[in-house]
């Protein structure tokens, strides 16, 4: 029986544009694929190990031409719409109260100021809807890494057959699984989140 649903953010909830971005910073940074110490940097602000303005002169430092405005655009560039439709649902399975609620997301700080400034009512509305609302630069965690799964369970004292955990990412539904957590690696191109009753409905 579920009783915690667990829920990705990006995909899951907010639109994201994945490709977009990659394209839009390699363009930027005129590079044919992100080096290793870019990515080394992304994983560590996305952790929460290094601040804001430690990430973005790490990028104006290897790049020279380019200002602080234009590696928080190309940072930013990925995040889309917000459906509300999506943010009505969640709010309907917080007031039923049938399940604890929680969002497991590998956000940073820059994305999440972002998503605050575009609307911080409709933030604060999707925030209030669940028990528990970790983020990866908070928590200093990040998906697919089990400890991020070990700290969600132990923290909660949640038992993981009686989880689901849904989310984008292959990769990290798949650490779940092997965790005992029920999954649903949702494919956002022809599934959506408020349809979970009934694509998961033999969990229910």
């Amino acid at each position: 029986m579920i009783k915690t649903l667990i829920f990705d953010f990006g995909d899951v909830f907010i639109n994201l544009d994945k490709q977009g971005a990659l394209e839009n910073a390699l363009k930027l940074f005129e590079l044919s694929t992100f080096e290793d110490d870019m990515i080394a940097i992304n994983m560590q602000y996305e952790m929460g190990k290094i601040s804001m303005r430690e990430f973005i002169d790490f990028y104006i430092s290897k790049f020279p031409n380019l200002n602080t405005s234009q590696v928080v655009d190309a940072w930013n560039f990925i995040l889309r719409d917000f459906p509300e439709y999506r943010l009505d649902f969640i709010k309907d399975l917080s007031q039923k109260g049938n399940f604890k609620l929680m969002l497991l997301s590998n956000t940073n700080e820059m994305h999440i100021d972002c998503i605050k400034a575009t609307d911080m009512a409709f933030y604060k509305a999707f925030k209030d809807c669940f028990d528990k609302f970790y983020l990866s630069h908070e928590i200093h965690l990040r998906k697919p890494n089990s400890d991020i799964f070990e700290f969600v369970l132990q923290s909660n004292d949640l038992n993981p057959s009686e989880c689901l955990f849904i989310d984008d990412t292959l990769e990290n539904t798949e650490t779940a699984e092997s965790m005992g957590i029920h999954v649903w690696n949702i494919d956002e191109t022809k599934e959506d989140v408020v349809n979970l009753f009934e694509i998961k409905k033999d969990l229910f």
